[in-house]
């Protein structure tokens, strides 16, 4: 019988600013990222907000966190913050 790969290490990570942490334990990214446009091929800034689960409410706005694939939480929690990389001056 073959082997089963391990998928368990294999989540995606993404690193990125939290824009809202209103919510109870519950925090907004967003992350930017730059791409070349296919056809003109001028550099372009396109960004996306995930919902991360905080267990501890430690991230505020402005911080730089990195946050990590994860089952799903809730309707549109499906990452968990791994740590803080930058606090917000």
């Amino acid at each position: 019988m073959a082997e089963k790969k391990e998928t368990r290490n294999l989540r995606k990570t993404r690193q990125g600013v939290v824009v809202s942490a209103s919510g109870e334990k519950t925090c907004v990214i967003k992350i930017e990222e730059k791409k070349q446009h296919p056809v003109y091929k001028k550099m372009m800034t396109t960004s996306k907000k995930l919902h991360a689960h905080d267990e501890k409410n430690e991230a505020e706005v402005g911080d730089t966190v990195l946050v990590m694939e994860t089952r799903p939480m809730s309707k549109l929690k499906h990452w968990r913050l791994l740590k803080i990389v930058e606090k917000a001056k």
